[in-house]
């Protein structure tokens, strides 16, 4: 069991954020954890063939397929959203003492020959860490990224709705089976803890991050802000291929583009995501969007200086109508 003990300015500290640092991480040991029939079989599929080298190699031996992964490797986003650059920014401040320490607790617990001469070195280690950190970023996320980021963002906006709606006790009781709640505590149940209990002070930051699966949770200890890392809402439906519109009832009804609009919403996207996936203009892309959303079929949200739209579930009943077929 994992207990997070809260004082009352924790309580007020509680906070999400997204990390595409994280994604990279987590979806290393996913490589290992996940098959072609997983929910991230389709991703695995595409990436393993590009991916293959001396920097995975290095990540490897980092980031095993079971137990402990360097803190400092996931280091806690300051903000609700920040780039991959600013977190590898991070890792790369790391002070040495600390890498040191945590490599050398991944050495003790996960031994491998590449760990002691990161060991002895850490400012090397450091630049081989960030230097295969990127590539690897490049390779395997960034082409999906903007999806990924779609998915968490919806997952953000639910978690502090329900925040919203029922207070603390609400968002936790909904957040992840294996957590509980208390005025002054937060309790995982989990079979392993991590390295020293979660300092109180500094708040607790809740992560949601695709890669989790299927593990479930992960937690990060003292002297790290304490945090907790959770898979996202609709996680399965991240890799679906879209349905194809072209020839369907709807798109007969609404158009062709209006058809594959609805379509690609089943996450919230900005104009500017919808307009480079549909090969449109901006302008073009906000007419039709502005008619589908009068018609109730999609939906808009604000979410820093952009506008997101979803599929409204009249859209999605229509989406599925569309894919019936019709009798001879």
């Amino acid at each position: 069991m994992i207990t997070i003990r809260l004082s009352a300015g924790d309580v007020g500290r509680i906070r999400f954020a997204l990390s595409p640092v994280w994604e990279a991480v987590t979806s290393v040991r996913a490589l290992s954890n996940n098959t072609a029939r997983s929910v991230h079989g389709p991703w695995l599929q595409k990436v393993r063939p590009v991916i293959e080298g001396d920097d995975l190699t290095l990540l490897r031996a980092l980031i095993p397929s079971y137990g402990y992964i360097p803190d400092f490797l996931t280091p806690a986003p300051p903000r609700r959203s920040t780039s991959f650059e600013s977190g590898l920014a991070a890792i790369a401040a790391t002070p040495h003492d600390l890498v040191v320490d945590e490599l050398g607790r991944l050495h003790h617990d996960t031994p491998h020959p590449m760990l002691p001469d990161l060991i002895t070195r850490p400012a090397k280690a450091l630049g081989l860490i960030t230097t295969a950190l990127e590539t690897y970023w490049q390779r395997a996320i960034e082409p999906d990224w903007r999806r990924m980021r779609s998915l968490l963002q919806e997952d953000l906006a639910f978690r502090l709705d329900e925040l919203a709606s029922g207070g603390i006790e609400r968002l936790f009781r909904n957040l992840h089976p294996s957590i509980s709640y208390s005025s002054d505590r937060i309790e995982i149940n989990r079979p392993f803890c991590c390295d020293g209990e979660p300092m109180t002070g500094q708040g607790v930051l809740l992560v949601p991050c695709v890669f989790t699966w299927p593990a479930g949770l992960a937690v990060t200890g003292a002297p790290h802000v304490p945090t907790i890392t959770y898979p996202p809402r609709g996680l399965g439906r991240l890799w679906e291929d879209r349905q194809d519109t072209t020839d369907s009832p709807l798109a007969d009804l609404v158009g062709r583009t209006r058809a594959a609009i609805v379509s690609h919403l089943d996450l919230p996207m900005s104009t500017t995501h919808l307009a480079h996936q549909l090969g449109l203009s901006a302008p073009t892309l906000s007419v039709h969007l502005t008619i589908l959303r009068n018609a109730g079929v999609v939906t808009s949200r604000r979410d820093g200086r952009a506008v997101l739209y979803h599929r409204t579930p009249l859209g999605h009943q229509l989406l599925t109508a569309a894919t019936l077929k019709t009798p001879a």
